[in-house]
């Protein structure tokens, strides 16, 4: 049988673009044509186009006119434009995470550690609703990339949750490193926020996933986030900090430290931690504790490899795993890092759903409510960690 090809269009060149192209050449249940890339700066377009041997845009209207699906790969402050305009051209637009959020814009002056975070919650819950309007009108569909729901740990823990009934009693899980590798990152109005958004995303939108398995699994209806305490710091702006030139510390008003202790509607809790002064790489992990089982999901790092390198310069042009500071000694070794984090499994899912209509695991009412859950968290932080209240929006489709 013919498979069918699907055009895609790049929106943004930077890091997490390089991960849409790499895993979509891995697609195998359509042929996907990547007919190229946009981005506002020129030189990081050229560049990016070049060592993906794509086409060039010069403006976005082409390039959605060219594409049956556009990958929003740019900062966060962007993605609700470009995430409407997209639906609004009946096209499927994979998201980045996290979905959008409050960038202070058109305030004069604006500072995110003083911004009065209710008035940031109430901007990012309007513009959560402009999105699932949007999608609502259109013949396309949001597909969130929130990679971590399609690590292949998770999905084996949603097939044990469905085959099991398992009521989940507490979630621990974290991401921590020592900071973005994009440049815009550390000022909150181009990314929303600091580590509670940009971290704090990926095991929340994991722990929501895992909980709305087990409500849809067992009783047709998804568990969803009923209120959220949480603590942001800034720790690398204190005035005692010690640079030792291991963790980003550039950053002007984001937290780089931050907790999040969520209660579901039937009585659940999740406890998630978010931080950019880990050094050593990546440490992303979900814990689940039920009632008949326990469940460890180590995305990163894990032993599936392990190796010893006595001398740094060994290893000088051989990948190991991400945000390493040194491949010298022990290393926990990738043997694929995109397989293990999720990004392969997630583009061959969404394909399979924007050319067979398969069912859809990372939708938008999903980033809706991490979005939702992420905000109500700093209103809670700022009154110093009291419970507040979230809104959930609505069922998966």
């Amino acid at each position: 049988m013919t498979k069918p090809t699907i055009r895609a269009g790049i929106i943004g060149t930077g890091f997490a673009a390089s991960f849409h192209v790499e895993a979509l050449n891995k697609v195998a249940c359509v042929n996907v044509d990547v007919v190229g890339a946009y981005s506002l700066t020129l030189k990081s377009r050229e560049t990016f186009t070049r060592h993906f041997h794509i086409q060039q845009y010069n403006d976005l209207e082409s390039l959605m006119k060219d594409s049956d699906v556009i990958h929003v790969c740019t900062p966060p402050n962007a993605h609700e434009s470009i995430t409407v305009a997209g639906l609004q051209h009946d096209k499927f637009v994979v998201c980045e995470k996290a979905l959008t959020g409050f960038f202070g814009e058109g305030i004069e002056g604006f500072h995110g550690d003083y911004y009065p975070k209710q008035a940031a919650l109430d901007s990012a819950q309007a513009s959560i609703v402009r999105i699932l309007d949007a999608e609502q009108a259109s013949r396309g569909r949001l597909l969130y990339a929130e990679n971590w729901v399609y690590a292949p740990s998770i999905q084996k823990e949603r097939e044990i949750i469905e085959k099991t009934g398992a009521q989940i009693l507490w979630i621990q899980a974290e991401e921590s490193h020592s900071g973005s590798h994009s440049k815009n990152y550390g000022r909150w109005e181009n990314y929303g926020g600091g580590a509670l958004v940009g971290m704090g995303c990926h095991p929340l939108t994991a722990a929501l996933y895992l909980k709305r398995v087990e409500g849809r699994s067992r009783d047709g209806i998804p568990i969803q986030p009923k209120t959220v305490s949480a603590r942001t710091h800034a720790v690398t702006r204190l005035e005692k900090f010690r640079d030792e030139g291991h963790i980003r510390c550039d950053f002007y008003d984001i937290d780089d430290v931050a907790a999040m202790h969520i209660e579901f509607d039937d009585g659940t809790v999740a406890d998630i931690a978010a931080a950019t002064v880990v050094i050593g790489g990546i440490r992303n992990y979900l814990r689940v504790s039920a009632n008949n089982h326990v469940t460890y999901c180590n995305i990163n790092p894990n032993t599936a490899m392990l190796t010893y390198n006595p001398i740094d310069q060994n290893f000088r042009d051989i990948y190991t795993v991400e945000k390493i500071g040194t491949k010298q000694g022990w290393n926990f070794t990738s043997p694929e890092e995109d397989w293990f984090t999720g990004y392969t499994q997630e583009m061959e899912a969404f394909y399979r759903t924007i050319a067979f209509d398969e069912p859809l695991e990372s939708d938008s009412t999903l980033a809706a409510n991490a979005v939702s859950t992420l905000y109500s968290a700093h209103v809670s932080s700022e009154q110093n960690g009291v419970a507040v209240p979230v809104q959930s929006y609505g069922t998966p489709n």
